[in-house]
């Protein structure tokens, strides 16, 4: 052992021989009152590795975390399995005691037997029992394979992906780029809104819809740290949290969006007339279409699935800027 500041640092490497503790909370009746947690306790002793088991009322509690505590600082372990509740709830409890003990805190794992057996299998006290072994079992596994990890600190790139620009995706993509954040927005249809842009009304103010989302698209796309891709699908995620690679495949509009004015006149000599899907299929539009009037970016799209290719909407006296 170490001791640095007011902390002892235990020495833990690959060569060393793993002592795992293992404690099972009863949390009240919560798993005790569905298991039989000595037997719990018993079965985690007889575990490769295990060199400790306890089982306690709530060791979540200040008298059960100080079990752990002595065991750490008499050296009786090395790693530290609680078979209780879920981690997103105490894990951070946890570490921080075995940080606290000396024992760096990644060397301690949480079997989650109360919502993933206990609560689950109120009815089914052998069922419960089973799969509480199992999560002991899989936590006790991975706890001989636990090294000591460090906390770092790393840049991020400060952009953020938001997939989908429906009115949640929209909102946020706004207030993050408020915030000075770069925001990429990707939608996988020619246009924003999601399903909100599709109603009537909007529950419980039954307020106009268009009226709440048209203004909100407009500041989307007026919005300078807002790259808004239309069109377009994730496929593909790499990285890490802060550092994300991620491949976005953009799909052709087939019509120059930048050099398009949305002037509308390629569409009345358009041959080909199928059904809106923005519409589900109720109203017609052409194969060269906008979704609605109101569509943000209002460029047009062929939809080369319908396409004829007829090359009416491309000749100069149709489309004077040249677009398609």
């Amino acid at each position: 052992m170490e001791r640095f500041s007011n902390y002892i640092f235990i020495k833990v490497t690959r060569k060393t021989r793993p002592k795992i503790g293992v404690y099972v909370c009863h949390c009240g009746i919560n798993i005790a009152g569905v298991v039989d947690v000595y037997a719990l306790k018993d079965y985690a002793l007889s575990l490769p590795g295990v060199v400790l088991a306890r089982e306690y009322k709530f060791m979540c509690s200040d008298n059960g975390q100080n079990i752990i505590k002595e065991d750490i600082e008499a050296g009786l372990i090395n790693r530290v399995v609680v078979a209780a509740c879920s981690p997103r709830m105490h894990e951070p409890t946890f570490r921080l005691v075995c940080k606290e003990a000396g024992l760096n805190q990644f060397l301690f794992e949480q079997a989650n037997i109360r919502e993933h057996a206990t609560w689950v299998n109120m009815n089914d006290t052998e069922g419960a029992y089973q799969i509480a072994q199992d999560h002991i079992r899989m936590a006790v596994a991975k706890a001989r394979t636990l090294l000591p990890l460090e906390v770092q600190k790393v840049s991020v790139e400060p952009s953020c992906l938001i997939i989908g620009a429906g009115i949640a995706g929209m909102n946020s993509a706004i207030d993050l780029a408020k915030e000075g954040y770069k925001v990429y927005l990707v939608e996988r249809t020619p246009t924003i809104g999601g399903h909100m842009a599709q109603l009537d009304k909007t529950f419980p103010t039954m307020d106009c819809s268009a009226c709440i989302i048209t203004p909100r698209m407009v500041d989307v796309a007026r919005e300078k740290n807002i790259e808004l891709l239309t069109y377009s699908e994730v496929v593909d995620v790499a990285g890490y949290v802060g550092n994300f690679d991620v491949t976005i495949m953009k799909k052709p509009h087939y019509v120059d969006q930048e050099i398009c004015t949305g002037c509308g006149a390629c569409v009345e000599p358009c041959p080909v007339s199928v059904g809106n899907e923005f519409e589900l299929g109720l109203a017609p539009r052409k194969a060269i279409y906008i979704p609605f009037p109101q569509a943000v970016p209002g460029e047009y799209t062929i939809d080369m699935e319908n396409c004829i290719q007829c090359g009416i909407c491309a000749r100069p006296d149709v489309c004077e800027p040249d677009a398609i």
